[in-house]
């Protein structure tokens, strides 16, 4: 099953165009989830829709519970997951509502739980590249059949949040190789990379970040208007690329992707000190 995460602007709309829906209340032994798993049709391919932040956008990035939403998608059959996420440019070729296919990323968190298994023992996932590529491809090649900007690449910096960056701060984040800001794509990454899931995030960029100065006395509300208007332009370019990936009908994970094996050499404890009823909560994340 193909899983969708939808951030800042994608949540809703996505669920206003999904049909034949069915949901699901899942609970996790993390908790439950941002919301209920709407199971339905998005255009003429099918899809599990999780919106990250809840009914109302009630979780900020930080109090996003990021475990039970991975854990549930997995637990209800989801391999391969497109997620999407609002963000800042730190260039200014990555203009506002132009897509981004992120490829790498730098965590800044320090407030979320980044792991399922501190209560099981050592496990040391590989992150070198922390996105699908197989699924990143699919993506790149559905890019050709929509009309906008998708840029190939990009280096997400996942800062905690929920304040922005200070100037100072944007201004670091591009000497550091940064292509854009946001603070919801991490520890989702690496929890889909524990759960042995093909990760793949589609960012949408909504404005140019701070190390841009606005000159003059710009109006504050005619600028907010601008963003929110470059989102919503955003949003509906990536549904419709997410439309066209499902819309292939090509198998979007393969068992034989290294995505799907991410568990096996990471795992460092003994199983026989492992507790056993930790273990069976959460074998759903070896399957």
């Amino acid at each position: 099953m193909i899983g969708i995460i939808g951030g800042s602007g994608l949540g809703q709309a996505i669920i206003n165009q999904l049909t034949e829906v069915r949901t699901e209340t899942v609970k996790t032994p993390f908790g439950s989830p941002s919301d209920v798993i709407r199971i339905g049709r998005l255009g003429s391919g099918q899809a599990a829709f999780l919106n990250r932040h809840g009914p109302g956008h009630c979780f900020n990035p930080s109090r996003v519970p990021y475990a039970a939403n991975i854990f549930a998608l997995k637990q209800i059959g989801v391999t391969a997951l497109i997620a999407s996420a609002a963000v800042g440019s730190l260039r200014q070729d990555y203009a506002p509502k132009q897509l981004v296919l992120v490829d790498q990323f730098i965590d800044k968190t320090f407030r979320r739980q980044n792991t399922f298994f501190d209560a099981l023992g050592a496990v040391h996932c590989e992150m070198a590249q922390p996105c699908c590529g197989r699924l990143r491809k699919r993506l790149q090649d559905a890019a050709k059949q929509i009309h906008t900007t998708v840029h190939p690449a990009g280096t997400y910096v996942c800062m905690e949040g929920p304040q922005f960056s200070t100037r100072a701060e944007s201004l670091m984040h591009q000497k550091w190789g940064g292509d854009l800001i946001g603070m919801t794509a991490m520890p989702e990454a690496k929890l889909a990379r524990e759960a042995q899931m093909c990760y793949a995030l589609v960012a949408l960029v909504s404005d140019y970040d701070c190390w841009q100065e606005h000159h003059g006395q710009t109006d504050k509300q005619l600028l907010l208007s601008e963003i929110i208007g470059n989102l919503n332009t955003a949003t509906d370019n990536a549904i419709s690329l997410i439309k066209v990936v499902l819309a292939a009908g090509d198998s979007l994970c393969e068992d034989t992707c290294p995505c799907r094996k991410s568990l096996e050499m990471a795992v460092w404890t003994n199983p026989k000190a492992m507790d056993p009823k930790t273990k069976d909560e959460l074998s759903v994340l070896f399957r």
